[in-house]
């Protein structure tokens, strides 16, 4: 299994998942609120699935989702583009040392469990489950 920058050798720290946990938590609310000033964002509901840290906790990835999954490319556009703006508003009542670096990508876990289950329907799937 290939090792990805997000985790060492056993997996997320327990640090890591916190701080991606609360980062998760404080910039859903922030979109939610509409807080971020660009006319793009306040129009899109989007859903912020997880937040992935490095291990030294200098990069957040975001995966998000606009409701209903249209316009992705436009929100990940949009996010990225006020992307300074919105790290100030989720790391300003946080304790971080440094504010980390955010990076947005499309949240494709939906899909992914769509392909799997229409993979365990198949019926050479299901005739080697059964055996």
């Amino acid at each position: 299994m290939a090792k990805n920058s997000f985790q060492g050798k056993d997996g997320p720290s327990q640090r890591q998942l916190r701080v991606g946990e609360l980062l998760r938590r404080t910039l859903s609310e922030v979109l939610q609120r509409g807080e971020v000033h660009d006319p793009d964002l306040q129009r899109m509901s989007i859903t912020v699935g997880e937040v992935r840290m490095t291990p030294d906790l200098s990069i957040a990835t975001a995966f998000v989702l606009p409701l209903g999954g249209k316009d992705a490319d436009l929100a990940i556009e949009a996010l990225a583009r006020n992307k300074g703006e919105i790290r100030h508003l989720i790391t300003k009542g946080m304790k971080l040392k440094h504010a980390p670096d955010l990076r947005f990508r499309i949240d494709d876990m939906y899909d992914r469990m769509d392909a799997t289950r229409a993979m365990f329907a198949d019926q050479r799937v299901r005739q080697d489950l059964d055996d």
